[in-house]
């Protein structure tokens, strides 16, 4: 008896390990979209750092990127060498992409993503947690999270946010970004239920509050100005308004004054019943270029809604006022 006790604890003790071993690449601490300095502290740290190992990691993804009209000329990768979150990667929006387009940065090829996933190191089962600069707050991270879950990265997540990273004092490093072991991220799929093309667009603006027509909502971030057409756009010689039938849902009414972190669920829930949104019907986010449509897709989950029936305009308003004509009478400003 006691021989065969002997012979199986080796066995058993294997088995212990693979179990252990498979719950940690199954089980992540962040078990919310948006999570906070401390909690990403702690999934960092949890980390095994040995080049030996192969479980899946938790990574900070810098997703860094300013409007091409900022007053400081700062660009996302200068900010990211300024400070960083130790081991971050750096995801250029405005490289991966599809350069192709004559609209900034949309949405890559499978292949572009698979590229640069390669090249940053990630693996596909890794917890992916994106965070912003800590001048903007929350702005293009979303961005970039979106990309990855349109892509069918598993798990990603947002800090909320970067700037109470650094005056929480969790540790930050500068310079350059590392040079990281290349993977074999497989190639993916592009989730296109997701997005929305400008000829959908221009099908629900023609057909808004057409009897018998499904009531897509269209949620603007872009501030109340552009969006009313008194204010200029950034980019030189395009037009401001709006969509027929959009709502305005600028940035800065998600975010805290202070810390630029997104609202609690019971205030976002708040903002959004106050402009009249009903999330029980389809909605379509926009904004400039599909940046911060972004934030509000991310806010809506933060609030408690559901994604089902939500979907981004990549082209959003620089496509919109470029390819509408005149005579279609799709551009709304105020008092006209």
């Amino acid at each position: 008896m006691a021989t065969k006790l002997l012979l199986r604890r080796p066995l058993l003790k294997s088995y212990q390990i693979c179990r252990t071993f498979m719950m940690s690449r199954s089980q992540s601490t962040l078990t919310s979209y948006l999570v906070s300095p401390a909690e990403l502290q702690t999934a960092l740290e949890g980390n095994s750092h040995s080049k030996l190992s192969t479980a899946p990691k938790t990574v900070p993804i810098c997703g860094s990127w300013f409007l091409p009209n900022d007053p400081q000329k700062r660009n996302g990768y200068q900010v990211f060498k300024e400070k960083h979150i130790k081991h971050a990667r750096f995801f250029d929006l405005d490289k991966i992409s599809d350069t192709s387009s004559p609209y900034p940065h949309m949405l890559p090829s499978p292949e572009v993503f698979r590229q640069a996933m390669c090249e940053l190191g990630v693996k596909r089962d890794d917890t992916l947690v994106v965070y912003d600069t800590a001048e903007l707050g929350i702005f293009s991270a979303p961005r970039v999270a979106w990309t990855l879950k349109v892509f069918g990265h598993p798990v990603v997540h947002v800090l909320n946010n970067f700037r109470l990273w650094v005056e929480q004092g969790h540790a930050t490093e500068s310079g350059e970004q590392r040079q990281f072991e290349r993977t074999d991220y497989p190639l993916p799929e592009l989730d296109k239920s997701k997005v929305v093309s400008f000829e959908d667009v221009k099908d629900i603006a023609r057909d808004h509050n057409k009897e018998g027509r499904e009531e897509v909502q269209i949620l603007d971030a872009r501030s109340e100005g552009r969006w009313r057409g008194t204010e200029a756009e950034p980019r030189p010689g395009l037009s401001s308004g709006h969509m027929p039938g959009s709502t305005s849902v600028p940035v800065p009414d998600l975010l805290d004054p202070n810390t630029k972190a997104f609202l609690s669920p019971e205030q976002l829930r708040r903002v959004f019943e106050g402009k009249g949104v009903d999330v029980s019907k389809p909605i379509i986010s926009s904004c400039g270029t599909g940046v911060t449509a972004t934030v509000i897709d991310a806010a809506l989950t933060e609030a408690g809604y559901g994604d089902g029936s939500r979907r981004v305009y990549d082209g959003s308003w620089t496509e919109w006022a470029q390819r509408v004509k005149p005579s279609d009478n799709l551009i709304v400003k105020d008092g006209e």
